[in-house]
Parts: structure tokens; C-alpha cells; sequence
């Protein structure tokens, strides 16, 4: 991924793998939302934490969960803040609430950006960046 400014190319920033979010990434990279899920209160937390904020358990596991939900908020960016996405401008950021529960922040694609709504019904897609790699984004869900 990379986007053009002033006739250079920069490499959009990725996100690094570490301890807590491998095992989420190493999902994305299959085409596979996981979340941490609390096998003892039964509670979904994302982003990824070594205890349950519900019932401070460590006895977690990564389920795999619907990759369906609604627009929580959304912002459109008409300045460019990284010189990597000037070619994106104008593009949005989105808060996406998983029907599980937890919030992602992400990108809504495959619609215009003034056709994105408060409540509206997505599903997830991933974007391949490398072999390691995929984002998740969304889009709005077909009926």
C-alpha cells in the first residue's frame, strides 16, 4: 500500500504484531475476525488485553465471530494528516460495533462516503497488504 505525495512514494504505515495481537492478525491474514472472548463471564473484549475488564479472568480464548455489525460513528478526512493517503482524500474512519459487542476502528468501502450512516448494517471484508497482513474493513451488508 503505498500513496504518492509530491512525487515521492511512502508506504502506508502498518500495523505491527506483537505478543497481545498476534493471534488476532495471524486471523485477519486467513479472512478470519477474531476476537478474545472470556471463558468465564462469556464476555467479547477487543482490542486484545490479558485480563477481562468484566471479571479480571486470564482464561481466555480467540473466537472466531460473525464479522457482522452497525456503524457506531464515522468521520470523513478531507486533510491529509499522513502524506501516504493523500491520494485517499477525502476518506473515512469508522467506529464499527461488532454484533458480539466490541468496537473496531476501520473503514467502510464499497459505498460512497455520504451514504454511511449511523446504525447502518456492514459486513466485514479484508484487504490483503502482505503475506502478514490484512486489514479489515467494511462494507455495507447485502441484503
Amino acid at each position: 500500500m503505498v500513496g504518492k505525495f509530491e512525487g515521492f512514494e511512502i508506504p502506508k504505515p502498518i500495523p505491527a504484531l506483537t505478543e497481545d495481537t498476534k493471534p488476532y492478525w495471524e486471523g485477519c491474514a486467513r479472512h478470519e475476525l477474531l476476537i478474545q472472548h472470556c471463558q468465564d463471564c462469556g464476555h467479547f473484549r477487543f482490542p486484545p488485553s490479558g485480563l477481562c475488564p468484566k471479571c479480571m479472568s486470564t482464561n481466555t480464548e480467540w473466537v472466531a465471530v460473525s464479522g457482522k455489525g452497525q456503524v457506531y460513528s464515522w468521520t470523513i478526512f478531507h486533510y491529509v494528516y499522513h502524506p501516504a493517503y493523500a491520494k485517499d482524500i477525502p476518506y473515512n474512519v469508522a467506529i464499527v460495533q461488532l454484533n458480539e459487542g466490541p468496537l473496531l476502528h476501520t473503514n467502510i468501502v464499497e459505498c460512497n462516503n455520504e451514504d454511511i450512516y449511523i446504525g447502518m448494517p456492514v459486513e466485514v471484508i479484508f484487504e490483503d497488504v502482505n503475506d502478514e497482513i490484512s486489514l479489515p474493513k467494511f462494507r455495507p451488508l447485502s441484503k
